[in-house]
């Protein structure tokens, strides 16, 4: 039926596997345990931005060839619904940040937002601080309530760990948290400048956006959480321990904030 003779058949059985088959392999095997133990969280981009730093000399659309015969793809975005609450009596800050996210120096200018995250004992309201230059966490805080003092809480945390120098700028959206006046006596304590986004544009805060997005689908997905406690302790891994150590920021040249960091400052 297959027009093929007994002899070429046996031939064809004895050959022996190629070279390139069995680094393909070799290097699918590589890519799958890569992808495990991201649980999920890396595409072809990343994967092969973690198979460059191991020393492997690969493309990126042979990794994304091998990913596809494989059935291994990251996970997929999600929409989520905003928290800003904009219609307050506080005045809001000019938006002096203008979506001029590349910044060349560290602690010179932090971008800040909430989210939540569904558990079944109800919302776990999230609050973070991003230094932009290295798109790294440096304050968070989480509680089940969303009061003016969460992104204080988010603010003084990365404030202790990082010491920044008077003129800061200090970005967020208008919401009431932010404009409030706690808040803002914090930023003038600090001789920090407050920023904030144009009413209903969420691109004007689009690294913190980014990170909420990554955090969601990388976190868990379609899950939720048992309690608020599983929240905690799985976010908090997420971003001590993935996230500013372990994961590869393409707008970093695929480098950690933890190894982007460091690189700069030996710069």
């Amino acid at each position: 039926m297959l027009e093929v003779s007994v002899s070429g058949y046996h031939s064809w059985r004895r050959r022996p596997v190629s070279n390139q088959q069995q680094w393909d392999a070799l290097l699918q095997q590589r890519i799958q345990e890569i992808h495990q133990c991201r649980k999920g969280r890396y595409g072809a981009p990343r994967i092969h931005a973690e198979l460059r730093a191991e020393g492997v000399q690969v493309s990126r659309k042979r990794v994304a060839r091998l990913m596809r015969a494989g059935g291994l793809r990251a996970k997929g975005k999600r929409r989520w619904v905003r928290t800003t609450d904009s219609a307050h009596p506080f005045p809001v800050c000019p938006n002096l940040l203008d979506r001029e996210f590349n910044v060349q120096q560290p602690n010179a200018v932090w971008a800040s937002d909430l989210t939540f995250v569904p558990t079944r004992e109800g919302w776990l309201y999230l609050a973070v601080t991003l230094d932009l230059h290295s798109r790294a966490v440096v304050g968070y805080a989480m509680d089940a309530q969303m009061p003016a003092t969460l992104p204080l809480a988010a603010l003084q945390m990365a404030v202790q760990r990082r010491c920044p120098a008077p003129g800061l700028l200090h970005h967020s959206d208008r919401g009431s948290q932010y404009a409030s006046r706690m808040f803002q006596e914090e930023l003038a304590r600090l001789r920090a400048k407050g920023s904030m986004s144009r009413k209903g544009d969420c691109w004007d805060n689009a690294v913190v956006e980014s990170f909420f997005s990554s955090l969601k689908r990388e976190l868990f997905e379609d899950t939720i959480f048992e309690n608020r406690t599983v929240a905690r302790q799985a976010i908090f891994e997420y971003i001590e321990v993935f996230y500013n150590r372990q994961r590869r920021h393409s707008t970093l040249g695929y480098l950690t904030p933890h190894e982007f960091e460091r690189q700069a400052k030996a710069a």
